[in-house]
């Protein structure tokens, strides 16, 4: 009997785990068994091949948008943290577009993971040279060093706690040497190089010309539309850097080594995977919203920029609904707005003098409400629902 039951019960297990395995590969979202080997909990962490399988997978085909949006115009975009912080939005995942405003958000917010969507594929390329510049950097002014191409310190290690602005003086102090920019790209091509995301010749011209602009323009870099020289009136990088909340206290990614390190252990982990998509499109933004969901994932917060206003201009608006409610969510979670001139007035908003863009948010339980049941007239009273500022 002891035999005859140690066989049935190998058989069981066999049959269990073979139940399981079929189980799992039928949750594989994409089609791809890679997909399959997580059990319902976000991954404490992605291998370079598993990083570049879910970004290629998720993404869809490049659009177009008439800017490469190296640095962004929003120098308002750390207004809206108060509100983030009494809301009680921590944790969970972030899901943004842009730049690297949002690595100020993931600071902010501490997720367990995140996800960078941009209709550029230029813009994925953009957050590649930000991941090899977080990962080969020892801390803040090393990474700006890297980025910028300047030759770093010989008392580097002294610099890990100093203030921003001491950083900042000293990137402007010490302008890159042929030397310095040549290290600076070796490093940073390098380690994009060891990441099988298939890019071909005319992704590392991209990726070049972006670096070259940050070395050339240094701190100086401003947001930039194809065929429009940058206006004075944009923010520069150093601003963006030097930015403080609606409180009035530094807040950036960068002002602290705490900060820093926060979105630099999401990047050494392979956790900020940058993907192209459309926030109206048929299946990114919605394809990372049953990713998470088959993960146990809850996005907390979710940064739109004005990209609404593009949305509502093509008609699709009702779509960008339909991709936000794939995405799992709770009572804190909330979505983050930009508002330039020609909308400022919904509801009352303006920007703070000195500033051209103001930030807005809203519950994203609400937002998808209004969008999926049809019940909003138009952009600006879309934007008005729930209004948190």
């Amino acid at each position: 009997m002891t035999k005859r039951f140690a066989a049935i019960l190998v058989v069981a297990l066999a049959l269990f785990a073979a139940g399981s395995h079929a189980a799992l590969t039928a949750s594989g979202t994409f089609g791809d068994a890679s997909f399959a080997t997580s059990i319902a909990e976000l991954p404490a962490r992605l291998q370079d091949d598993e990083f570049a399988a879910l970004s290629m997978e998720l993404s869809e085909p490049g659009g177009f948008f008439d800017s490469d949006n190296l640095v962004s115009n929003e120098a308002s975009y750390l207004h809206i943290l108060d509100v983030v912080r009494q809301r009680g939005t921590t944790g969970g995942v972030y899901v943004g577009v842009g730049p690297d405003q949002g690595f100020s958000y993931i600071a902010a917010v501490q997720p367990r993971m995140a996800f960078v969507i941009d209709i550029r594929r230029d813009n994925l390329l953009l957050h590649l040279l930000y991941k090899a510049a977080f990962e080969e950097a020892s801390n803040r002014l090393e990474y700006l060093a890297l980025f910028f191409g300047s030759p770093p310190p010989a008392d580097l290690g002294e610099w890990d706690d100093r203030p921003l602005s001491e950083i900042v003086q000293w990137i402007d102090a010490n302008p890159p040497t042929a030397e310095s920019r040549a290290e600076a790209s070796r490093r940073l091509f390098g380690r994009v190089a060891e990441l099988p995301m298939q890019l071909d010749e005319s992704d590392l011209a991209t990726l070049q010309r972006f670096h070259d602009a940050y070395v050339s323009a240094g701190l100086e870099i401003r947001f930039q539309s194809m065929g429009r020289p940058p206006r004075p009136y944009y923010p520069t990088y150093r601003q963006m850097l030097l930015e403080r909340d609606g409180e009035g206290t530094p807040s950036s990614y960068l002002t602290s080594a705490r900060s820093f390190e926060t979105v630099q252990q999401l990047q050494r982990r392979n956790l900020i995977v940058p993907v192209v998509g459309d926030l109206g499109g048929r299946s990114a933004l919605a394809d990372i919203g049953r990713w998470l969901a088959a993960r146990g994932g809850t996005v907390s917060l979710f940064y739109a920029s004005n990209v609404e206003y593009y949305l509502a201009r093509d008609g699709k608006l009702e779509s960008f609904g339909q991709n936000l409610a794939a995405l799992p969510r709770d009572d804190r979670s909330l979505l983050v707005r930009s508002l330039f001139r020609g909308t400022y007035g919904i509801a009352g908003t303006r920007a703070r003098p000195g500033y051209l863009s103001t930030q807005v948010a809203a519950p994203l339980d609400s937002v998808v409400d209004a969008l999926t049941s049809g019940s909003y007239p138009g952009y600006a009273d879309l934007v008005s629902r729930g209004m948190l500022r």
